[in-house]
Protein backbone atom coordinates (compact mmCIF):
# COMPACT_ATOMS: atom_id res chain seq x y z
CA UNK A 1 0.00 0.00 0.00
CA UNK A 2 1.51 3.07 -1.24
CA UNK A 3 0.78 6.12 1.59
CA UNK A 4 0.91 9.74 0.50
CA UNK A 5 0.11 13.03 2.94
CA UNK A 6 -3.44 14.12 2.13
CA UNK A 7 -4.10 17.83 0.34
CA UNK A 8 -5.28 18.96 4.23
CA UNK A 9 -1.41 18.02 5.27
CA UNK A 10 0.52 19.51 2.32
CA UNK A 11 -1.60 22.88 3.29
CA UNK A 12 -0.76 22.96 6.81
CA UNK A 13 2.77 23.94 7.25
CA UNK A 14 4.53 26.69 5.82
CA UNK A 15 7.78 25.55 3.51
CA UNK A 16 9.68 27.88 4.47
CA UNK A 17 9.80 26.38 8.15
CA UNK A 18 11.27 23.36 6.71
CA UNK A 19 13.25 24.99 4.20
CA UNK A 20 15.08 26.65 7.18
CA UNK A 21 15.45 23.45 9.11
CA UNK A 22 17.45 22.39 6.00
CA UNK A 23 19.72 25.49 6.14
CA UNK A 24 20.51 24.82 10.06
CA UNK A 25 21.64 21.43 9.27
CA UNK A 26 23.76 22.49 6.76
CA UNK A 27 25.29 25.30 8.76
CA UNK A 28 25.53 23.12 11.83
CA UNK A 29 27.61 20.19 9.65
CA UNK A 30 29.81 23.00 8.39
CA UNK A 31 30.73 23.44 12.39
CA UNK A 32 29.04 27.32 13.07
CA UNK A 33 27.80 27.70 16.46
CA UNK A 34 24.07 28.13 15.84
CA UNK A 35 22.32 30.59 18.29
CA UNK A 36 18.91 30.11 17.42
CA UNK A 37 16.46 33.17 18.16
CA UNK A 38 13.90 31.44 15.51
CA UNK A 39 11.13 29.55 17.48
CA UNK A 40 9.60 31.17 20.85
CA UNK A 41 10.46 28.68 23.07
CA UNK A 42 11.34 29.78 27.01
CA UNK A 43 14.56 28.94 27.54
CA UNK A 44 14.01 29.53 31.89
CA UNK A 45 12.23 27.10 34.33
CA UNK A 46 9.47 26.95 36.21
CA UNK A 47 9.47 28.56 39.90
CA UNK A 48 10.57 26.56 42.64
CA UNK A 49 7.19 26.56 44.18
CA UNK A 50 5.53 25.23 40.91
CA UNK A 51 8.19 22.30 39.78
CA UNK A 52 7.83 20.93 44.18
CA UNK A 53 4.17 21.24 43.55
CA UNK A 54 4.44 19.25 40.29
CA UNK A 55 7.03 16.66 41.95
CA UNK A 56 4.43 15.88 44.49
CA UNK A 57 1.19 15.32 42.70
CA UNK A 58 2.79 13.12 40.04
CA UNK A 59 3.57 10.28 43.21
CA UNK A 60 0.19 11.06 44.23
CA UNK A 61 -1.80 7.68 42.91
CA UNK A 62 -5.01 9.63 42.86
CA UNK A 63 -4.08 11.44 39.84
CA UNK A 64 -3.34 8.67 37.62
CA UNK A 65 -7.33 8.29 36.52
CA UNK A 66 -8.79 9.91 33.36
CA UNK A 67 -8.88 13.70 34.28
CA UNK A 68 -12.17 15.64 32.99
CA UNK A 69 -12.80 16.74 29.54
CA UNK A 70 -13.24 20.69 31.03
CA UNK A 71 -10.66 20.47 33.11
CA UNK A 72 -10.39 19.83 37.13
CA UNK A 73 -12.47 22.47 38.79
CA UNK A 74 -9.37 23.31 41.49
CA UNK A 75 -7.79 24.53 37.91
CA UNK A 76 -10.87 26.45 36.98
CA UNK A 77 -11.49 28.22 40.06
CA UNK A 78 -7.92 29.62 39.96
CA UNK A 79 -8.28 31.04 36.72
CA UNK A 80 -11.32 32.41 37.33
CA UNK A 81 -9.50 34.26 40.89
CA UNK A 82 -6.72 35.09 38.36
CA UNK A 83 -8.57 37.05 36.02
CA UNK A 84 -10.48 38.85 38.98
CA UNK A 85 -7.61 39.68 40.35
CA UNK A 86 -5.44 40.99 36.57
CA UNK A 87 -8.38 42.28 34.66
CA UNK A 88 -11.37 42.68 37.33
CA UNK A 89 -13.17 39.76 34.66
CA UNK A 90 -15.52 37.49 36.78
CA UNK A 91 -15.68 33.86 35.43
CA UNK A 92 -17.97 31.29 35.84
CA UNK A 93 -15.89 28.84 36.60
CA UNK A 94 -18.01 25.61 35.41
CA UNK A 95 -19.27 27.37 32.26
CA UNK A 96 -17.16 29.92 31.28
CA UNK A 97 -13.71 27.98 31.82
CA UNK A 98 -11.71 25.36 29.59
CA UNK A 99 -8.97 23.46 30.67
CA UNK A 100 -6.32 22.79 27.03
CA UNK A 101 -3.77 21.30 25.96
CA UNK A 102 -1.97 24.38 25.52
CA UNK A 103 -3.66 27.53 23.33
CA UNK A 104 -2.60 25.72 20.35
CA UNK A 105 -4.61 22.85 21.28
CA UNK A 106 -7.43 25.49 21.91
CA UNK A 107 -6.79 27.56 18.77
CA UNK A 108 -6.52 24.27 16.10
CA UNK A 109 -9.84 22.78 17.07
CA UNK A 110 -12.11 25.82 17.56
CA UNK A 111 -12.97 26.33 14.16
CA UNK A 112 -14.00 22.57 13.84
CA UNK A 113 -16.56 22.98 17.23
CA UNK A 114 -18.05 26.44 15.99
CA UNK A 115 -18.16 26.98 12.29
CA UNK A 116 -19.06 24.50 9.00
CA UNK A 117 -17.24 23.69 5.62
CA UNK A 118 -17.83 26.35 3.40
CA UNK A 119 -17.76 29.25 6.26
CA UNK A 120 -15.75 31.90 6.52
CA UNK A 121 -13.47 33.18 9.09
CA UNK A 122 -11.72 36.74 9.72
CA UNK A 123 -7.96 35.84 10.23
CA UNK A 124 -4.75 38.08 10.95
CA UNK A 125 -2.32 38.38 7.86
CA UNK A 126 0.72 38.29 9.43
CA UNK A 127 -0.47 35.92 12.05
CA UNK A 128 0.78 32.77 14.11
CA UNK A 129 0.36 29.87 11.79
CA UNK A 130 -2.49 28.01 14.03
CA UNK A 131 -4.84 30.38 12.94
CA UNK A 132 -4.55 29.48 9.67
CA UNK A 133 -3.66 25.81 9.81
CA UNK A 134 -7.07 25.27 12.08
CA UNK A 135 -8.77 26.64 9.57
CA UNK A 136 -7.94 24.28 6.51
CA UNK A 137 -8.34 21.56 9.24
CA UNK A 138 -12.11 22.27 9.40
CA UNK A 139 -12.38 23.32 5.70
CA UNK A 140 -13.06 26.92 6.45
CA UNK A 141 -12.10 29.28 4.40
CA UNK A 142 -9.82 32.03 5.45
CA UNK A 143 -10.45 35.58 4.73
CA UNK A 144 -6.78 37.11 5.19
CA UNK A 145 -7.08 40.42 7.10
CA UNK A 146 -4.34 42.77 6.37
CA UNK A 147 -2.39 44.01 9.31
CA UNK A 148 0.23 46.73 8.11
CA UNK A 149 2.39 49.60 9.97
CA UNK A 150 0.77 52.51 8.93
CA UNK A 151 -2.60 50.79 10.77
CA UNK A 152 -0.12 49.93 13.57
CA UNK A 153 -0.92 46.59 12.96
CA UNK A 154 -4.40 47.09 13.92
CA UNK A 155 -6.88 45.49 11.56
CA UNK A 156 -9.37 48.09 9.52
CA UNK A 157 -12.57 46.71 10.23
CA UNK A 158 -14.39 49.06 7.91
CA UNK A 159 -12.22 47.92 5.23
CA UNK A 160 -13.55 44.26 5.43
CA UNK A 161 -16.31 43.74 2.75
CA UNK A 162 -19.59 42.77 3.72
CA UNK A 163 -20.15 39.80 2.08
CA UNK A 164 -17.03 38.26 4.03
CA UNK A 165 -18.76 39.54 7.12
CA UNK A 166 -21.92 37.97 6.15
CA UNK A 167 -20.75 34.77 6.07
CA UNK A 168 -18.07 34.89 8.34
CA UNK A 169 -18.44 32.89 11.67
CA UNK A 170 -15.29 34.54 13.96
CA UNK A 171 -12.87 36.98 13.61
CA UNK A 172 -9.80 36.35 15.24
CA UNK A 173 -7.43 38.86 17.08
CA UNK A 174 -4.13 38.49 19.15
CA UNK A 175 -2.90 41.33 21.29
CA UNK A 176 0.32 41.84 22.01
CA UNK A 177 0.62 39.88 18.74
CA UNK A 178 2.83 37.17 17.72
CA UNK A 179 4.57 37.85 15.68
CA UNK A 180 4.03 41.74 15.59
CA UNK A 181 4.73 42.73 19.12
CA UNK A 182 1.85 44.81 18.04
CA UNK A 183 -0.26 46.35 21.01
CA UNK A 184 -4.30 47.37 21.34
CA UNK A 185 -5.89 49.78 23.68
CA UNK A 186 -9.20 49.10 25.43
CA UNK A 187 -11.10 51.74 22.77
CA UNK A 188 -9.94 49.42 20.20
CA UNK A 189 -11.51 46.20 21.62
CA UNK A 190 -14.87 48.23 22.68
CA UNK A 191 -14.71 48.70 18.92
CA UNK A 192 -14.47 45.13 17.96
CA UNK A 193 -17.14 43.93 20.40
CA UNK A 194 -19.42 46.76 18.42
CA UNK A 195 -18.68 45.35 15.17
CA UNK A 196 -18.77 41.65 16.36
CA UNK A 197 -22.33 42.32 17.74
CA UNK A 198 -23.69 44.11 14.79
CA UNK A 199 -22.61 42.02 12.67
CA UNK A 200 -23.39 38.29 14.58
CA UNK A 201 -19.77 37.58 14.86
CA UNK A 202 -17.77 35.68 17.38
CA UNK A 203 -14.82 36.93 18.63
CA UNK A 204 -11.38 35.16 19.13
CA UNK A 205 -8.90 36.74 21.30
CA UNK A 206 -5.70 34.79 21.68
CA UNK A 207 -3.91 36.56 24.72
CA UNK A 208 -1.13 34.74 25.65
CA UNK A 209 1.21 37.66 26.14
CA UNK A 210 -0.68 39.85 28.19
CA UNK A 211 2.01 39.17 30.99
CA UNK A 212 5.47 39.59 29.11
CA UNK A 213 4.74 43.49 28.71
CA UNK A 214 7.08 46.43 29.77
CA UNK A 215 7.27 50.15 30.58
CA UNK A 216 4.37 50.10 32.60
CA UNK A 217 2.35 49.26 29.61
CA UNK A 218 -0.79 46.79 30.73
CA UNK A 219 -2.31 44.74 28.09
CA UNK A 220 -6.12 44.73 27.95
CA UNK A 221 -8.44 41.66 28.52
CA UNK A 222 -11.21 41.96 25.21
CA UNK A 223 -13.55 40.86 28.42
CA UNK A 224 -13.49 43.85 29.90
CA UNK A 225 -15.33 45.59 27.73
CA UNK A 226 -18.70 45.48 28.76
CA UNK A 227 -21.10 42.63 26.84
CA UNK A 228 -17.89 41.04 25.74
CA UNK A 229 -18.62 37.77 26.88
CA UNK A 230 -22.22 37.68 24.77
CA UNK A 231 -19.41 37.72 21.60
CA UNK A 232 -16.07 36.72 22.44
CA UNK A 233 -13.75 33.88 23.70
CA UNK A 234 -9.92 34.45 25.09
CA UNK A 235 -7.16 32.28 24.98
CA UNK A 236 -4.42 32.40 27.68
CA UNK A 237 -1.61 29.83 28.39
CA UNK A 238 0.99 28.99 31.16
CA UNK A 239 3.99 28.76 28.45
CA UNK A 240 5.28 31.97 28.28
CA UNK A 241 3.74 33.48 31.66
CA UNK A 242 5.21 30.71 34.13
CA UNK A 243 7.69 28.82 32.00
CA UNK A 244 5.68 25.99 31.13
CA UNK A 245 5.58 25.89 28.05
CA UNK A 246 6.43 21.83 28.10
CA UNK A 247 3.55 21.08 30.30
CA UNK A 248 0.88 21.97 28.06
CA UNK A 249 -1.53 23.80 30.00
CA UNK A 250 -4.04 26.82 28.70
CA UNK A 251 -7.77 27.50 28.78
CA UNK A 252 -10.27 29.23 26.32
CA UNK A 253 -12.56 31.56 28.50
CA UNK A 254 -16.03 33.67 27.85
CA UNK A 255 -18.74 33.12 25.93
CA UNK A 256 -20.31 29.81 27.87
CA UNK A 257 -21.72 28.62 24.22
CA UNK A 258 -18.49 28.41 22.73
CA UNK A 259 -16.59 27.16 25.49
CA UNK A 260 -19.14 23.88 25.45
CA UNK A 261 -19.00 23.23 21.63
CA UNK A 262 -15.52 23.50 22.31
CA UNK A 263 -15.64 21.40 24.93
CA UNK A 264 -17.81 18.63 23.76
CA UNK A 265 -15.48 18.53 20.54
CA UNK A 266 -12.46 17.98 22.86
CA UNK A 267 -14.55 15.15 24.65
CA UNK A 268 -14.28 13.24 21.49
CA UNK A 269 -11.02 13.59 20.82
CA UNK A 270 -9.00 13.32 24.13
CA UNK A 271 -9.02 13.35 27.85
CA UNK A 272 -7.80 16.59 29.23
CA UNK A 273 -4.68 17.80 30.81
CA UNK A 274 -3.02 15.36 33.32
CA UNK A 275 -3.94 16.30 37.21
CA UNK A 276 -0.97 17.01 38.52
CA UNK A 277 -0.17 19.54 35.66
CA UNK A 278 -3.27 21.08 36.58
CA UNK A 279 -1.91 21.21 40.24
CA UNK A 280 1.35 23.13 38.82
CA UNK A 281 -0.98 25.24 37.11
CA UNK A 282 -2.48 26.17 40.04
CA UNK A 283 0.50 26.94 42.33
CA UNK A 284 1.81 29.09 39.25
CA UNK A 285 -1.49 31.32 39.05
CA UNK A 286 -1.74 31.56 42.71
CA UNK A 287 2.31 33.06 43.04
CA UNK A 288 1.28 35.27 40.89
CA UNK A 289 -1.99 36.07 42.29
CA UNK A 290 0.16 36.82 45.65
CA UNK A 291 2.87 38.62 44.02
CA UNK A 292 5.86 35.59 45.08
CA UNK A 293 6.39 34.30 41.75
CA UNK A 294 8.81 35.59 39.29
CA UNK A 295 8.70 38.52 37.52
CA UNK A 296 9.33 37.35 33.98
CA UNK A 297 8.72 40.41 32.10
CA UNK A 298 11.70 42.09 33.42
CA UNK A 299 13.76 39.68 32.20
CA UNK A 300 12.50 39.90 28.63
CA UNK A 301 12.70 43.45 28.58
CA UNK A 302 16.25 43.81 29.43
CA UNK A 303 16.92 40.79 26.70
CA UNK A 304 14.59 43.31 24.52
CA UNK A 305 17.16 46.06 25.28
CA UNK A 306 20.17 44.55 24.67
CA UNK A 307 19.37 43.10 21.25
CA UNK A 308 17.47 47.13 20.20
CA UNK A 309 19.95 49.03 21.95
CA UNK A 310 22.95 47.21 20.04
CA UNK A 311 21.82 47.25 16.76
CA UNK A 312 20.71 50.46 16.67
CA UNK A 313 24.09 51.39 17.29
CA UNK A 314 24.92 48.83 14.57
CA UNK A 315 22.36 50.55 12.28
CA UNK A 316 19.62 48.36 12.27
CA UNK A 317 17.00 50.34 13.77
CA UNK A 318 14.13 48.24 15.53
CA UNK A 319 11.06 49.56 16.99
CA UNK A 320 10.78 48.92 20.46
CA UNK A 321 8.28 46.69 21.19
CA UNK A 322 5.34 47.24 24.25
CA UNK A 323 5.13 43.54 25.14
CA UNK A 324 6.45 39.89 24.12
CA UNK A 325 9.42 37.81 23.24
CA UNK A 326 9.42 39.11 19.80
CA UNK A 327 11.17 41.92 17.91
CA UNK A 328 9.50 42.25 14.29
CA UNK A 329 12.39 43.91 12.36
CA UNK A 330 11.85 45.86 9.18
CA UNK A 331 14.70 44.78 6.76
CA UNK A 332 16.53 47.27 4.58
CA UNK A 333 15.37 47.98 0.88
CA UNK A 334 16.51 45.17 -1.80
CA UNK A 335 16.06 42.48 0.39
CA UNK A 336 13.77 39.77 0.56
CA UNK A 337 12.50 38.71 4.06
CA UNK A 338 14.15 34.78 2.80
CA UNK A 339 17.00 36.08 1.31
CA UNK A 340 17.81 37.99 4.37
CA UNK A 341 17.30 35.52 7.20
CA UNK A 342 19.14 32.60 5.25
CA UNK A 343 22.38 35.00 4.59
CA UNK A 344 22.18 35.99 8.14
CA UNK A 345 22.18 32.29 9.53
CA UNK A 346 24.89 31.09 7.01
CA UNK A 347 27.49 34.71 8.01
CA UNK A 348 26.78 34.70 11.03
CA UNK A 349 24.83 31.44 12.70
CA UNK A 350 21.76 33.18 14.14
CA UNK A 351 18.34 32.30 13.78
CA UNK A 352 15.51 34.46 12.82
CA UNK A 353 11.72 34.06 10.92
CA UNK A 354 11.64 35.28 7.78
CA UNK A 355 8.35 37.39 8.22
CA UNK A 356 6.64 35.77 5.17
CA UNK A 357 6.37 32.68 6.97
CA UNK A 358 3.08 34.40 9.11
CA UNK A 359 1.46 35.44 6.20
CA UNK A 360 2.56 37.52 2.74
CA UNK A 361 2.01 41.00 4.70
CA UNK A 362 5.20 39.52 6.80
CA UNK A 363 7.39 40.24 3.63
CA UNK A 364 10.15 42.53 4.64
CA UNK A 365 10.16 41.86 8.02
CA UNK A 366 11.96 39.16 9.93
CA UNK A 367 11.14 37.74 13.85
CA UNK A 368 14.00 37.58 16.16
CA UNK A 369 12.79 35.48 19.44
CA UNK A 370 14.12 36.78 22.92
CA UNK A 371 14.82 33.24 23.99
CA UNK A 372 18.53 32.91 25.08
CA UNK A 373 20.33 34.72 28.12
CA UNK A 374 21.59 38.24 28.01
CA UNK A 375 25.43 36.98 27.61
CA UNK A 376 24.05 35.42 24.24
CA UNK A 377 22.52 38.00 23.41
CA UNK A 378 25.70 40.41 23.80
CA UNK A 379 27.34 37.88 21.10
CA UNK A 380 24.24 38.12 19.11
CA UNK A 381 25.11 41.45 18.76
CA UNK A 382 28.39 41.25 18.12
CA UNK A 383 27.60 38.71 15.49
CA UNK A 384 25.12 40.78 13.57
CA UNK A 385 26.94 43.83 14.07
CA UNK A 386 29.80 42.63 12.37
CA UNK A 387 27.10 41.33 9.25
CA UNK A 388 25.55 44.93 8.95
CA UNK A 389 29.14 46.56 8.70
CA UNK A 390 30.18 43.90 5.81
CA UNK A 391 26.84 44.79 4.31
CA UNK A 392 27.51 48.33 4.33
CA UNK A 393 30.82 48.32 2.94
CA UNK A 394 28.94 46.23 -0.27
CA UNK A 395 26.57 48.78 -0.22
CA UNK A 396 23.68 46.19 0.69
CA UNK A 397 22.74 48.10 3.98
Amino acid sequence: MKVRSSERIRQLGSAIFAEMEQWKEEVSRQGTDIIDLGIGSPDLPPSDKVMEVLAKAVTNPANYGYPTRSGGRGFREAVSRWYDYRFGVQLDPENEVLTLMGSQDGLAHLAMAVADPGDVAIVPDPGYPIYHASLVLAGVTPWMMPLRAENHFLPVLEDIPEEVVRRAKFILCSYPSNPLSAVADRQFFEKLVRFARDHDLLVVHDLAYSELAFDDYEPTSILQVEGAKEVAVEFHSLSKSYNMAGCRLAYMVGNPEAVRALGELKSNIDYGVFEAIQQAGIAALEEDRQGTGPRVAEVYQRRRDILINGLRRAGWAIPTPKATMFLWAPIPKGWTSRQISREILYSTGVVVIPGDAFGQEGEGYVRIALVRDDKVLEEVVARLSRFIEERKQEGRW
